[in-house]
């Protein structure tokens, strides 16, 4: 018995637990898009699938309306892959374990992926129901949105009519999103070197952060797990402790605020409890700043007994905590134009430690294309600097407000005799694929919406039930709507 099958609307729950049962992480997306090729065929449709496994699927407008504009549903198939410490799974093989907690949709200890699987399923459920009226319906669902939107900026669109754009890759009910920021994928590259030491081993652990999405929450002052350990050796180091960095690695994700960084120091016995005193005085300082967006903020410290092992120089050490400590991160700029909004920031996702370098990964974000280039360049001067490189990819353009947009007059007007309020009209500093899509489609008049998500990218993600009927409900009313 499937676990969702008794939920409204049961074609679009039917579909969305059978994307959870496929594997589809990021850059992993052949199963899933293989799937929807599969639906294609057996409805019918007109289909496309590309060498990315990008697929764009065609139905036809239903009777009535054959001269109505072409509407294009977007979004994307492939999904963070976060779990909880301690669960077992593996995410290019393994389907997620799905349970439903009141009006959630959750997953047992990972991520859901209603971000955007939610997007998928809608599309289907709409192309699997004759009796919806509606134009010729586009769907374009691209891969690996999550690590750089290199599938919409891969695809080729050459094939499509259509002009209005209803992305459905957002996580708010009643919020519609009408632009966004650009941004990239900057990864830095710094050679470092080892040499022998002996001494007690200690395995530090900063852990309990909240995370999140860090185009999204980046404005909620959440700690960075990696910037916190890279406080507390830099309180060592200052300390003038004599400890050495044996490994150093953090977050999963460059677009996720990473939740928990580990490292392993060596110190002389006989300043083992120094440097543990200093640890904890350092943690209980930060965890005094972070009280309130993160309370759970902890330092777990194991002593892992004496011995002899590879660590950094201690020139290499400096040069590894200076970068951490003044690398930039977090928000940059507040929009000067829209109130509330973050203008320009980035998120130390990633730190990696290997035996050749030091890697420290970011999501980079700015609404001002010149904003994000110059802090891309204070990226590179510093790493440049200290005898590294940076490699920038995954560049995507922000999404322009379009002030004469018939589709967004139309989805507000329909909003607004549904649910009886206004909704709202937003641009966000989280990066959707509308911006690429519009350098691609001439004139493209674009809107995104979605149903209420908690926890996107988190091991807490869940998605509304009775949200997601509503915004089906919603959509299939824009479907509805006729131009004399």
């Amino acid at each position: 018995m499937a676990v969702l099958e008794n939920l409204e609307p049961k074609k679009v729950f039917h579909y969305f637990e059978e994307i959870c049962n496929i594997p589809h992480p990021s850059y992993k997306e052949k199963k899933i898009s293989d799937y929807l090729v599969n639906f294609a065929k057996e409805h019918g449709l007109e289909y496309y699938q590309d060498d990315l496994y990008n697929v764009v699927m065609i139905a036809p407008a239903t009777e009535g309306y054959e001269n109505e504009e072409p509407i294009i549903l977007q979004g994307h198939m492939d999904m963070v892959c976060e779990k909880e410490p301690g669960v077992e799974i593996d995410f290019e093989n393994d389907g997620l374990t799905l349970m439903i907690d009141g009006d959630y949709v959750t997953a047992k200890g990972t991520t859901l992926g209603g971000d955007d699987g939610i997007a998928i399923a809608y599309a289907l459920a709409i192309m699997d129901s004759p009796e919806i009226p509606h134009p010729r319906l586009e769907v374009i669902i691209t891969v690996s949105e999550e690590v750089g939107m290199e599938g919409a900026t891969g695809i080729d669109l050459s094939m499509l009519q259509g002009h209005k754009l209803l992305n459905l890759d957002s996580e708010e009910e009643g919020v519609m999103t009408v632009s966004c920021a650009g941004g990239n994928s900057s990864v830095c590259h710094v050679p470092m070197s080892y040499e022998s030491s002996e001494g007690v081993q200690l395995a530090l652990s900063v852990k309990g952060l909240k995370g999140g999405h860090s185009g999204a929450e980046i404005d909620k002052g959440r700690a960075n797990s990696n910037l916190v350990m890279g406080r507390l050796l830099l309180a060592l180091d200052q300390a003038d402790l004599g400890c050495a960095i044996a490994e150093l690695s953090g977050g999963a994700k460059q677009n996720a605020i990473p939740r928990e960084t580990n490292a392993v120091i060596v110190a002389a016995p006989e300043k083992k409890d120094a440097v543990i005193a200093c640890l904890q005085e350092t943690i209980a300082q930060i965890k005094n700043e972070y009280a309130t967006p993160d309370p759970d903020l902890a330092l777990d410290i194991t002593e892992q007994g004496i011995g002899s092992v590879q660590v950094l120089t201690a020139a290499c050490a400096k040069t590894a905590i200076m970068l951490i400590n003044n690398l930039p991160g977090g928000i940059q700029s507040m929009s000067a134009d829209i109130a509330g909004l973050v203008e320009t920031s980035l998120n130390m996702g990633i730190l990696t430690l290997d035996e050749k370098e030091l890697r420290a990964e970011f999501a980079v974000r700015s609404s001002v294309i010149s904003a994000r280039d110059a802090l891309t360049a204070r990226i590179r001067n510093l790493v440049e600097y200290v005898g590294g490189t940076l490699e920038v990819n995954g560049i995507y353009p922000a999404w322009e407000y379009k002030k004469d947009s018939v589709l967004r007059e139309d989805a507000a007007r329909i909003f607004e005799q549904m649910y009886g309020k206004a909704p709202r009209i937003e641009a966000i500093h989280a990066g959707l694929e509308c911006g690429i899509l519009a350098g691609k489609i001439k004139d493209l008049d674009g809107v995104s919406i979605g149903p209420d998500m908690i926890g996107i990218h988190t091991f807490e993600e869940k998605l509304s039930i009775s949200s997601t009927k509503r915004v089906y409900e919603f959509v299939l009313e824009v479907l509805k709507c006729k131009h004399a």
